[in-house]
């Protein structure tokens, strides 16, 4: 069988960005190197002492998992030595870090990412990931700057998300299609195991925190009722599948199809996912598998950043249910209901 590696592959595509020269390859190896470090203390999370809380909480408000402190240091690290990017923005930190080494300072790229998504399920052994997005600098030199980051979806040159599973996958778009590798642990190295995946216009799943239910927009409850339903024609009940690990459920739907909501709540009425280093990435990365992404009204890789930590609701998955769900939202806000 002939197998070929993510960096085999990186460099293969490579002449799709001959304004990288490389960079943006060797970007997402480094990338790829946390990622292997960080899924070898998942592995043995349990082992290890590295399991629970640091007594700390983060600029979210969360309580700080042990891991979530390890997977940001590695990918830090990773991106510090590697040079290729010039700061990073990190669920982690309440501010961004710049990056003003001999050998980053004139980097053109900054990255954004959440280090370990999905971390409250470290504990009970769930999948949890990173999520991470690339764009190119608008400042000139020296270390990046707040304003390199404040950029609209649309000019990600790259975005990806790593799971950790039952096997290691890491799957990322550059804006030519998506492509999926999973880590082969015999020779440590990512393989190419799903190329040019495309997610299914419709599918019968619905991933959603219905726990949530009493505190939903009008719009979003309807629709809940509306997958709920019996009818043959459009193949319904669907099924309401939901792990709470936002890449666990979306990688699941971008496979078999359906769609993920996170929508405003009356305790979190701007959303809760963060625009920057999570909707924005996997609104990416569903696009270019033939999916959409909004929220809920407008397309989410349009939105305007405004700050580091900006909230939204989220509608990602098939084409099909996410414009179903759009029109609930549009019909309950026009009444007011």
């Amino acid at each position: 069988m002939n197998v070929k590696t993510l960096g085999q592959f990186i460099i293969e595509k490579q002449n799709d960005f001959p304004f990288a020269k490389g960079e943006l390859s060797r970007l997402l190896r480094d990338i790829g190197i946390a990622a292997k470090i960080v899924n070898r203390e998942v592995n043995k999370a349990g082992l290890a002492e590295i399991l629970g809380e640091t007594g700390e909480t983060n600029v979210q408000g969360e309580k700080v998992k042990k891991l979530d402190v390890f997977a940001n240091d590695q990918f830090i690290a990773a991106l510090k030595a590697g040079g290729e990017c010039c700061a990073i923005a990190s669920e982690e930190n309440e501010e961004i870090i710049p990056i003003d080494s001999d050998i980053s300072r004139n980097a053109k790229y900054v990255v954004a990412m959440d280090p370990l998504d999905g971390s409250s399920n470290i504990d009970v052994n769930v999948s949890v990931g990173t999520i991470f997005s690339i764009y190119r600098r608008t400042t000139l030199n020296g270390a990046g700057q707040l304003e390199d980051f404040l950029q609209r979806g649309t000019e990600q040159v790259a975005a990806g998300y790593v799971i950790y599973g039952s096997s290691a996958m890491l799957v990322y778009t550059t804006g030519k299609g998506v492509n999926g590798f999973t880590l082969d642990p015999s020779i440590g190295e990512f393989c190419l195991s799903h190329p040019n995946m495309r997610i299914p216009q419709s599918g019968n799943v619905y991933s959603i925190n219905e726990g949530n239910y009493l505190h939903f927009p009008d719009g979003v409850k309807k629709y809940i009722k509306y997958c709920q339903e019996e009818d043959k024609a459009t193949n319904r009940p669907y099924s309401s599948r939901y792990i709470g690990s936002g890449v666990a459920d979306i990688h699941r739907n971008l496979i078999v199809g359906g769609v993920y909501i996170y929508p405003t709540t009356t305790k979190s009425p701007k959303g809760k996912l963060r625009l920057l280093y999570e909707c924005n990435p996997l609104a990416f990365i569903v696009e270019q598998a033939g999916g959409k992404a909004t929220d809920g009204y407008k397309r989410i890789m349009e939105k305007d950043i405004k700050e580091l930590h900006q909230r939204t609701p989220l509608f990602l998955g098939s084409s099909d249910m996410v414009d179903k769900a759009m029109e609930f939202m549009a019909k309950y806000a026009e009444v007011g209901a």
